[in-house]
Parts: structure tokens; C-alpha cells; sequence
């Protein structure tokens, strides 16, 4: 069974909830697209285009990727194991690693 994309509105419920469970509330920003001319906040419908086009490549992209796993070649192989684990802050690794 082939997976369908998921449509705006479902993306929109997806976006809502996640930013709700960081205590953000896009309804709080002014609707439409345009942005407010006081403060300069984005409308709330450019917000969720940008989201859900985030979503609908980045994520995905980064979900599929795989490191090359049986490499028959052993110099392949041992420099995939070598390969740095991405961390949150790099800049304290490497500070730690001079120590």
C-alpha cells in the first residue's frame, strides 16, 4: 500500500500541537499573510506554508537518510565507523577532547 502525503490541514494539526506542547500559540501572531506593521510579526498563514513546506522536505529528507551499512570495501567500512555522532553542541565536545 502506497502512502499518501499528508494534505495542509492535516500538516496544520500536526504544526498546532507540536507548537502547543512547546507553549507556542500561533494565535497569536495576525492572520493572513501579511505581516503586523507595528511589530513586524509574520501573518499566522505565511507561518504554517513555511512550516508545512519544512516539513514536507526537510523531515523527510532527514528521515530517510542512512549510513551505508554492509560496505564490502574494508576502507569503506572502517571510515563509516569513524564518522562523528552528530551532538547538540560541538563547540563543548571539542573543548572536552582538549582536556
Amino acid at each position: 500500500m502506497a502512502l499518501t502525503p499528508p494534505t495542509d490541514a492535516e500538516l496544520n494539526v500536526l504544526i498546532r500541537a507540536r507548537l502547543a506542547a512547546l507553549g507556542i500559540d500561533l494565535d497569536q501572531l495576525p492572520p493572513g499573510t501579511t505581516p503586523d506593521p507595528e511589530t513586524g510579526a509574520p501573518g499566522r498563514d505565511s507561518v504554517l506554508a513555511s512550516l508545512r513546506s519544512f516539513l514536507r522536505g526537510t523531515v523527510s529528507a532527514l528521515a530517510a537518510y542512512q549510513l551505508p551499512a554492509g560496505a564490502t570495501d574494508p576502507d569503506t567500512g572502517k571510515a563509516l565507523s569513524q564518522q562523528r555522532v552528530p551532538i547538540l553542541y560541538p563547540s563543548n565536545s571539542t573543548e572536552w577532547r582538549k582536556a
